[in-house]
């Protein structure tokens, strides 16, 4: 029996291929990178989600972190960003790049993936496929079984290790005959489409320009920026607010001994992190912009809490004018 390696994200795609490989009889290992920007190829905690589907195929999920490497690439990807800052051509050629590296301590035979012929503009063109092909030194081995009937042929199609039955001519953006597929294999648990990682989201790309021209691009400042609005105060000070219940846990979460947590001492309003330089600073204003959500009408004197290090100030912010609270909103 032959040995696949797929990287798997959860989705319909991923999903079919490895049922399409446990149809051909190929013994299939299950793999996800994960990173700040979310999992293989969809949006923050779909790792987890994942993880638990991949259980229904009786498959144990390997994650992998990729943070530092994929927030370099980030940086400075070398085939370039997409329409945000997604530098998909590189992100999927590091991703292959670490799955060849394990075939043989996995004692694997080849790599598969959930990848369409012309379903992402920039990642999955036909001249994108043939260079994380060649790139990762993976041509003969990185198969794509929904396409694999319009591209080269590789070693599992010309060797027999998989039957033409389980290999399709796919392409383009349409799902339509994913579905089908998913409703005649009895496929019914998969994430639904997400539009990408979190590299793809407008708002996302427009907090990780603020955090590049600064020069802070962090992992750790990757995960933080996926909650709530973003402001840039100046200095390389950055506030994150929480927009609801769970944005406040998941920011409370994200903070660390050097930031300042802020939250209403009521606690009708938003919790938020404050995070960067000379933050003593920027306190006054950043309790200003955490009393301008909170939930008074019309809005009393606030006080609000600020926490670092396990000292805690009270604070009772002047209001601050909508126009300034706007120019420093960046998402």
């Amino acid at each position: 029996m032959k040995r696949a390696i797929a990287l798997y994200s959860g989705g319909l795609d991923s999903t079919l291929v490895i049922a399409l490989m446990k149809r051909a009889g190929v013994d299939v290992l299950p793999i996800n990178f994960t990173s700040p920007f979310g999992s293989t190829h969809g949006l923050a905690g779909d790792d987890k989600k994942a993880a638990m589907i991949s259980e229904t195929f009786g498959l144990t999920l390997r994650q992998e972190p990729i943070d530092d490497e994929l927030v370099a690439l980030v940086k400075s990807p070398r085939f370039g960003w997409g329409k945000h800052l997604n530098p998909c051509i590189d992100c999927h050629l590091l991703m292959i790049r670490k799955t060849k590296a394990l075939l043989q301590e996995l004692q694997a035979d080849f790599v598969v993936t959930g990848e369409v012929l012309g379903q992402r503009p920039m990642s999955q063109h036909r001249q994108a496929l043939a260079i994380i092909a060649k790139k990762s030194e993976l041509e003969g081995r990185l198969l794509r079984p929904l396409s694999a009937k319009l591209l080269t042929p590789t070693l599992p199609e010309t060797e027999g290790w998989v039957s033409q039955e389980n290999l399709l001519d796919i392409s383009g953006r349409g799902r339509k005959r994913q579905l089908a597929l998913a409703k005649e294999m009895g496929v019914e648990t998969f994430l639904p489409p997400a539009g990408g990682c979190l590299l793809t989201d407008a708002g996302y790309s427009r907090k990780l320009k603020d955090l590049l021209a600064e020069d802070m691009i962090t992992s750790r400042n990757c995960g933080l920026i996926r909650f709530g609005r973003y402001f840039n105060l100046g200095n390389k000070a950055k506030l994150v607010v929480a927009r609801n219940e769970q944005e406040c846990l998941s920011l409370e979460g994200q903070a660390r001994p050097n930031d300042l947590l802020f939250y209403p001492e009521d606690g009708r309003g938003p919790t938020a992190v404050l995070r960067g330089s000379q933050l003593a600073n920027h306190i006054e204003k950043a309790a200003s912009i955490v009393a301008h959500y909170c939930r008074h009408t019309p809005k009393p004197e606030i006080t609000v809490q600020a926490i670092t290090a396990g000292e805690r100030s009270r604070l009772r912010p002047p209001t601050l004018p909508e126009a300034e609270l706007r120019a420093l909103l960046i998402s």
